[in-house]
């Protein structure tokens, strides 16, 4: 296979067949990803022709911005479901939710009114601009009320790439850890993709997500891999296939 090569892969050739992706924005018109369903259908083909079959997808929960209701969400997963059908793409596609962990969060958690990835795996997310103060209370409180916490995208949080022993207190206290695929493309910069790397070789990530937006994320897949040992990418890939939709 192409990663065996000593030539940089494609990202997009690093995907296997049957894969799934754990983290998108394709519903439409409900957050900064997808605006409407042309666009949807055009996003879930292009992850289909790289061998995605399965998606649960993340639009964003954050207070004063996306202020997405569960029921929102789920009603706009049916509606896509069936538009989806009509265009002859009948593939597993499940609504969980990204969630900024801000004071709107602690009250969903608390009242156990959570989109999950799979069972209670939470997807969540932080500020880029800092971690929120009550970060590590907040971790806690969620896993007393019987959650995991998956941390989308630890290599963009660039406050961290400073103070690297905060990954391994995040890793402490109870976070999964998933990759944007992109990051080892150098879609989000240089420091991201080293960050990554440094992540990766420290075994410190559990999971991958392609954090599909629009047609330029798209777009990325084709680039080559910057990373030099693919081993442990290829493995958290593997990983995803604990989510598998039954």
């Amino acid at each position: 296979m192409l990663f065996f090569s000593k030539k940089k892969p494609i990202l997009k050739d690093l995907i296997p067949d049957n894969h799934i992706d754990i983290h998108s924005h394709l519903l439409p018109g409900i957050d900064d990803g997808a605006r409407n369903f042309e666009e949807t259908l055009s996003l879930t083909k292009a992850l289909q022709e790289f061998g995605f079959s399965q998606f649960i997808t993340t639009p964003h929960i954050i207070q004063h911005v996306w202020e997405n209701t569960h029921e929102q969400i789920q009603n706009n997963k049916n509606s896509t479901v069936l538009e989806l059908e009509k265009n002859n793409i009948q593939l597993p596609f499940k609504a969980a939710a990204e969630y900024l962990m801000d004071d709107q969060f602690v009250r969903l958690f608390q009242n156990h009114d959570l989109l999950t990835l799979k069972d209670n795996y939470v997807l969540v997310e932080m500020s880029y601009i800092n971690a929120p103060i009550q970060l590590y209370s907040i971790l806690f409180d969620l896993q007393v009320a019987g959650y995991i916490p998956v941390l989308a995208h630890p290599e963009r949080y660039l406050f961290y790439h400073k103070n690297k022993n905060e990954y391994q207190k995040l890793k402490k206290a109870g976070c999964k850890f998933q990759l944007n695929l992109l990051a080892v493309v150098g879609y989000y910069g240089k420091e991201v993709t080293l960050m990554a790397e440094e992540l990766l070789q420290k075994g410190m990530y559990d999971y991958a997500g392609t954090d599909v937006h629009h047609k330029n994320h798209i777009a990325a897949f084709e680039n080559k891999v910057k990373i030099k040992d693919l081993t442990p990418l290829i493995e958290i890939i593997s990983n995803n296939q604990f989510f598998k939709l039954e």
